[in-house]
């Protein structure tokens, strides 16, 4: 029986003090092992992929390229086996969590959060689980989303994968339903909905259930405003 690999982590802020500290938090923690630094987002980027991290913890305010733009090159460059990204900043405001979230986080955490929550966030996003709840995703993307700035959307061709039981399921998803209520609201049994959510994810490329959310918003198969 092999021993089970660590989980590879890319530490990305301007500040050494805060990197510093940061390795020593996940480097004495079981099943952590940090394997990168990066002083802003363009080494990030490079670092990245030369070292091919499950887990990147990522400051937003940096000089030369900032936290969200380097979460989209990485994720862009690797689109299905990809890091998850662990957003880390002193900044709550709900513009920067949308935004961290358009641009493909798994998560979103303040630097002001203690040493165990943020072992325990690297956790949750490696998991593949999205460590902001869904309903309060929702809420933030429709806030975004209901501005009178913004255009209508268009639909992504990748929503014509989804069978109509899919569409259904997604429609779901987008209100914060967990397995259990999307299977009673559609009277399916909740081992079938996991598949369906797993069908889901993968047909529109999305890396958990946060990303659905904001997916579903963005491309009109829920409506910023609309209640049940």
């Amino acid at each position: 029986m092999t021993a089970r690999q660590p989980v590879r982590v890319l530490l990305v802020d301007d500040q050494e003090l805060v990197r510093a500290g940061f390795r020593i938090i996940l480097d004495t923690a079981d099943g952590l092992e940090v394997v990168g630094e990066a002083r802003d987002g363009l080494e990030a980027v490079e670092v990245a992929r030369e070292t091919r991290p499950d887990v990147v913890v990522m400051d937003i305010e940096m000089p030369r390229l900032d936290g969200l733009e380097a979460t989209r090159r990485i994720l862009a460059e690797r689109p299905v086996d990809g890091p998850a990204v662990l957003v880390l900043t002193t900044f709550g405001h709900g513009d920067y969590l949308f935004r961290a979230l358009q641009a493909g986080a798994s998560g979103f955490l303040l630097k002001t959060s203690g040493p165990e929550e943020l072992i325990d966030a690297v956790g949750v996003v490696h998991r593949g689980d999205a460590l902001l709840a869904p309903e309060v995703t929702r809420d933030v993307v429709a806030r975004a989303l209901a501005g009178p700035e913004h255009r209508p959307p268009t639909p992504s061709p990748r929503l014509a994968l989804l069978t109509d039981r899919e569409r259904e399921v997604l429609d779901r998803l987008s209100v914060g339903e967990s397995n259990a209520e999307v299977a009673r609201a559609l009277y399916l049994g909740e081992a079938t909905v996991k598949t369906h959510v797993s069908n889901v994810l993968g047909k529109l490329e999305l890396r958990d259930r946060t990303a659905a959310v904001v997916f579903a918003y963005e491309n009109g198969v829920a409506v910023p405003g609309e209640k049940r």
